[in-house]
Parts: C-alpha cells; structure tokens; sequence
C-alpha cells in the first residue's frame, strides 16, 4: 500500500512527456506520479537489467527536482550516472525506457547527444561537482542567470576528486548547488521534524538576509566580538545539524532532509532555488531500493541486477558453461594465500565485481574496500610493497585509469612490486565506452619494466595469478574480459609461467596467428576455417603482451608467409610492440606480410560484446578476411576453387 494518497484515479505518467509537463501538475499530484514512475523504472528494468537500486532510491528527488527547476535551462548534472533512470523516463525517453543498455538503445548512463537534459555524461564516479562548477562559472562570464544543480552519492564522495571540487569551489562566490545524495546515511541520520523544520528555515531567503545582516554587523565590530559572533551562530547552527566541514570549506550546509518526503523537499529546493549566494550544499537520506520490497531486503539493495521477475524480484540469468574469470581470480588469490601469508587484496568499492569479496570471506583481515578512490588504492597498494607485502590491486581497466599518475609515479617509478589484477578488459557490452577496457596495454605497455599479461581463458588466468604471486622485482599486471571462461580443464593449483614466454597452440606452416587474451579460441576457429581453404595455420598465445616473446615472434616470422597479431585492445598496444620488435630486426624486409588487429579507433557504444567484436572485425570470420586480404587473394574466388 502506497504511503501516498493517490490524487487521481487518470494515470499521470501518460500525461507527462517532459518536465515542463510535470511543472504543471500541483504539488498534491505528485504522490500519485511518484508511485507511477517508480513502477515504470521496475517495469522497465526487469526486461532490460542493469543498475535499479540507485534510481529507486532517487525516485522523488528526480521528480522534486524537475518540479522545482526549470530544466534543461538549469542544468542538472546526475554524479555516476546509473541514479538517472527515473529522469530518462521523466525527460522524453519514456518510450525508449525498455530498450536501455540494449544495442541501439539508451545508455545507461546520463549522455551528452542522447538528450538536452543530460548536460553532462557520466560513466564515471565524482565528476558532478568539478562540472557544475565549469558550469557555474561558464554561466557567470557569460551573464546568464540559470542554475547549475550536482546530485552526488551512491558512494562518490568517497573519491579524492569531489574533495577537490569542493574545495575549489568554496574558495569562489559561484551559485551552485550540490545535493549531496546520502543513500546509506554514511554521514548522518536525518533527526526527525526538528531537523526538517531547521532545514526550512535555515534555507529560506528571510534566513540567509538576516544571517547577511548579521554578518555586516559583525564586521563592523571589534576583531574579537566579530570572531565570537561567528562562531556563536556556527556552533548553534551545527549543534542541531551538523556539516561543520561544508562550511568550514565554504559551503552554505542544510539539512539532513528526508529525500523520501516532498513536505521536506519542496520547500528546501525551493528556497535554495531563488538563494542568490552559493555555493550551498543540501544533504538529503534517501534509502536505495526504496519503495521495491525485494530491493530493499538483498544486502546491495540490487545495485545491479539482470532481467528479474517484477513480482518476486528473482533475476533471470542464464545457466553458466564455465566459471566466470572473476570468481576463477578470486579462488585462485585464495588459494596461493593460503601458503603466502603477506597476499592482500585491495578494491576501489567494487568487491563482487572483483572477486575481491570471495578474498575477504576467508581473509578479512586482509582484504581493504577504500571506497571509490583508485588514486589513493594503488598508492595504499605501493605503500603494502615497500614493506614487503604482496597486494592484489583489483581495479577494472576502465577505472584503473583515473589512477594512472599514481600507477607510473607512486608504482612504476620504485620498482614496486605491486600486483594489478585488471577485470573487464576488452568490451564490455552493455555498459558502453565509458566502462570498455581498451586501453590498459597500451597506458601500462609503455612503462619501463612493467610486466603485462593477459589470459586465453580461465586456467591461463589461474596460473598468471600464481605467477604474480611469485614475481617480487617491480608491478605486474593481467587483464581478463567480463564473463565466464571458455570451458577448458582447470588445475588444480595455479603453475609460474616463465617470463615473457609464449606457447604454441597450433602448429602451421604458411599463415601466424598471433593472440593476446581470449580472442585465442578465435583465432583457432579461425585456423579450422582456413584450412579448409588450404591454408595452414600455426596459433599462439603470446600470454606476455611484455617482455615480449622476441623468439617466439622471430620464429612466427621467418617460418610463416602472413602474420597476424589480434588482440582486445587500441592501437598502441601489443602488436606495436611486435611491430617494433619486426623492424628492429629487419624481419620486414625479407617480405613478410604483417597485419596487426586492434579495435576500432572509436568509442563504441553498448551492445552485446559477441557482435561488438563482431562488428569490429576482431572474430574467426574477421580474422579470415585479414588472412586472404594480406596474401591479395579473393576469399569468394578461393572458396569456389579450393573448396570443389
């Protein structure tokens, strides 16, 4: 049963298109609308998947802030991004709602050519507020007038970067408003009607004039009396509310409020609206999952969750063939720290995500969730190795790179011995370019003597975590995609690969395919498709992306009329590293035909990873078509020849 009095039988979602449609409706309809979006969000999601917590939770903000604003003119900047499904629904993509993450479809983040309301894209956590700031003061040079609103939370203040927005824009005199979205009352609690009512009146305009005055006053008093003044109204102000640390850092605090009640909301926002001083930060408690029983009783309130049955909640995933490279990592982390006591796992807020959280049942003591704070993880990590621990710095590719200043400095520098288990390498599918793994070789490649490996599939993995387990003369990194493995036979223990050594899968005689990670079982599909043709190919691992296997590379040149390097990343990565290594030695003079295959340069949007690779040529079809492209034969006219 709803807390709400429903208003009016009619539905009010149909009648809302955008939010100058949900302006027009009375303050006394919203209780109705609120219930009727929250239903589309869980209709919608339970055919689509994805992120459903974070947006049940913000349900009557999204509309309490389309209510109030006049957007898009005031620009409201979403932080994450996956808190924004309520305001696709409420800003024109209603009828797009159900095509979300899927090809072709809705992101599921908030971004720039997808609408007007999106002013600023969001994959990425903590961005809002160092945008809104942009913002403000893009504003103010221009003389406009409109306001610039950053809705924070689901964990992103955890990050460095909003302390640094913060604290650059509490030294300046630019309106903007910050809310700050306290879904698991990480700060505070809301303190009941006193602290609403507090809220109202320390945020209204008669507040703020007299406040003004008393200040002015205060000024003109002796230096001691204007200082005891201040701190008289500070104190008696914070002893009912706290935010004592906004305002030292030049915000003006309210709150906490209560995100869930608009006789709390409307009032605050409204006043905040027509404040003509800024910055202020107003903090409202809302609770994630709110309002969707079987989001509120799981322990992530289902941050992320899959297709899922709306009356029961149960997701809808299909059967796995083989265990997914996350769980493979994280038993295999245990397993060798369960003989290496000085194995610890750190994650940047991403337990599951990493396998990390498989660590920390069996050992947490030393397993370390920072938050969402990559930047300081790996400097944490580098901090562990320079006393002799072996961390496991489990970061996705995607979000190892807003590290990358500590990876070189902090790691690379020392020769530190810190270990980098990547996640989602390559594509990512339906999470899109803001998560896709494409440049992680390229960006640690680069650094002297780093060592960078990638798995063919799950039991290469098992082994590359036992060999950073092993190597102690500087950072070592392995990267492996999202989802389950391919099905190979496990060990049952993890074996140290040599350094920089390669295999041969396959052995050939006229065509060298060439794999880093698990495009490898393509390649090899690849080799069966050529040799019906009358090609025969010789497949390797290169397992070491570097130190390059300069042997194994020497040896696929001079025995092979074609060479073809596939892997799941930019350009810049591995086969510019076999490239260089070709020319160095002279390899390419003698006419040997090298292509190399990387991913498009583009950003790619969502889609499902199969066809992505796919569409990107990086498949056993594609790989095909480089082979008889590089010999300047015709694969149709081949087909017809060597195949009657």
């Amino acid at each position: 049963m709803s807390k709400y009095v429903q208003a009016s039988p009619k539905p009010l979602l149909d009648q809302v298109n955008e939010p100058r449609d949900l302006r027009t409706l009375p303050e006394s309809d919203l209780g109705q609308f609120t219930e009727e979006l929250r239903r589309e969000l869980i209709e919608a999601v339970s055919v689509t998947g994805g992120h459903l917590g974070a947006g049940l939770g913000v349900v009557e903000l999204t509309v309490a802030l389309h209510w109030v604003f006049n957007t898009p003119e005031d620009r409201l900047i979403w932080d994450v991004g996956h808190q924004a499904y309520p305001h696709k629904i409420i800003t024109g993509r209603r009828d797009g709602i159900r095509t979300l993450r899927q090809p072709g479809g809705l992101s599921g983040f908030t971004k720039r050519s997808e609408s007007e309301y999106d002013p600023f894209g969001a994959g990425h956590s903590s961005t809002s507020i160092s945008a809104g700031l942009g913002m403000a003061v893009a504003r103010d040079l221009k003389g406009g007038d409109n306001n610039v609103i950053a809705v924070i939370g689901d964990g992103a203040m955890s990050a460095g970067m909003a302390y640094e927005a913060i604290n650059n824009a509490g030294a300046r005199d630019e309106r903007l408003i910050v809310i700050l979205n306290d879904n698991d009352m990480s700060i505070a609690p809301p303190t009941g009607a006193l602290s609403a009512y507090l809220a109202r009146v320390t945020s209204s305009g008669s507040y703020l004039y007299v406040r003004d005055i008393a200040k002015q006053l205060a000024k003109r008093l002796p230096k001691s009396w204007e200082r005891r003044a201040a701190r008289v109204e500070e104190y008696t102000r914070h002893l009912w509310q706290g935010g004592a640390w906004f305002e030292e850092l030049g915000f003006y605090y309210i709150g906490p409020i209560d995100g869930h009640d608009y006789n709390h909301l409307l009032p605050v926002l409204k006043n905040v609206r027509d404040a003509r001083q800024g910055p202020i930060l107003v903090h409202v408690v809302t609770k994630k999952g709110h309002g969707w029983a079987p989001a509120e009783d799981t322990a992530d309130k289902c941050h992320a969750v899959a297709k899922f049955n709306v009356v029961t909640g149960a997701q809808i995933k299909p059967k796995a063939n083989a265990p997914s490279y996350t769980k493979v990592f994280g038993q295999s982390l245990i397993e060798e720290a369960r003989e290496d006591e000085r194995v610890v796992a750190i994650t940047a807020a991403m337990p599951s995500g990493t396998g990390v959280d498989l660590f920390g049942a069996e050992f947490p003591q030393r397993t370390f969730d920072v938050g969402i704070a990559e930047q300081h993880a790996v400097t944490f990590a580098a901090g562990l190795a320079s006393e002799g621990m072996k961390p496991f710095c489990a970061i996705y590719s995607t979000f190892l790179q807003r590290a990358y200043d500590q990876v070189v400095h902090d790691v690379s520098i020392q020769k530190l011995p810190v270990r980098f288990p990547i996640d989602r390498a390559g594509l990512v599918g339906a999470d899109g370019a803001t998560h896709a793994g494409s440049f992680d070789v390229a960006y640690l490649g680069c650094l002297p003597e780093f060592v960078v490996m990638a798995a063919a599939d799950e039991a290469e993995l098992k082994h590359m975590v036992a060999t950073a387990v092993a190597y102690d003369e500087g950072p070592i990194a392995f990267r492996y995609p999202r989802g389950e493995g391919v099905g190979v036979e496990m060990p049952e223990r993890g074996s140290v690969l040599e350094l920089g050594r390669g295999r041969v899968v396959r052995e050939g005689t006229s065509v060298a395919l060439l794999s880093l990670g698990t495009r490898l079982a393509e390649c090899l599909k690849a080799a069966d498709e050529l040799a019906t043709y009358g090609l025969s190919a010789t497949v390797a691992d290169a397992r070491f992306a570097k130190p390059l296997d300069k042997d194994l590379v020497t040896q696929l040149a001079r025995n092979h009329e074609v060479l073809v390097t596939v892997e799941e990343g930019s350009v810049g990565g591995f086969s510019s590293y076999v490239l260089q290594h070709l020319a160095e030695t002279g390899a390419l003079d003698g006419g040997l035909k090298v292509r190399p295959m990387v991913l498009p340069d583009a950003y790619l949007d969502h889609g499902k990873p199969d066809q992505m690779y796919r569409d990107s040529g990086l498949d056993s079809e594609g790989i095909v078509k480089t082979v008889f492209h590089a010999l300047g034969r015709d694969m149709v006219a081949a087909g017809a020849g060597e195949r009657a």
